[in-house]
C-alpha cells in the first residue's frame, strides 16, 4: 500500500493505493479540484504489468469539481482502450450528485462499496 500526501498544496487531498486481486484500488479523501488533481492523476498511474482495472474509493471525498470529472473521464478512456475498466465506489451524496449531473454514471459503473466494485 502506498500513501501519498502532498503538504503545502491547497485543498487537502490524501490518496492511498493498494492492489486487490490484480485490481488497483485508490482510496481518496478530501477535495478533488484543480489544485489537487495532479495527486489523484499520479495515483491512478498503473504499476508496470498491472491489469487495466481500477476502483476509486470516493467515500471520503467531500468535493469534486470539473478537474476531477476530467480525470475520471481520461482514466476511463485509457483503461477501456487497454481492455480494462474503471469503477467508482462509495461516493457521498454531494459527489454522487455531480457524477450523475454530468452523466458519468452512464458509462462508468458506480457501486455503493469497494467490495461490490471489485466483484463487478
Amino acid at each position: 500500500m502506498v500513501d501519498t500526501e502532498h503538504a503545502g498544496q491547497p485543498g487537502p487531498l490524501s490518496v492511498r493505493t493498494d492492489v486487490v486481486d490484480g485490481t488497483l484500488v485508490v482510496a481518496v479523501a478530501g477535495e478533488i479540484d484543480q489544485q489537487t488533481g495532479g495527486t489523484l492523476r499520479e495515483a491512478l498511474t498503473l504499476p508496470e504489468g498491472a491489469a487495466p482495472r481500477v476502483v476509486i474509493d470516493l467515500r471520503h471525498v467531500t468535493f469534486m469539481d470539473s478537474s476531477g470529472i476530467n480525470i475520471l473521464i481520461a482514466v476511463h478512456t485509457a483503461l477501456a482502450e487497454a481492455g480494462g475498466w474503471l469503477r467508482l465506489a462509495g461516493a457521498a451524496p454531494p459527489v454522487l450528485r455531480i457524477i450523475q449531473l454530468v452523466g458519468i454514471d452512464g458509462f462508468i459503473e458506480c457501486r455503493p462499496t469497494v467490495q461490490q466494485a471489485l466483484d463487478g
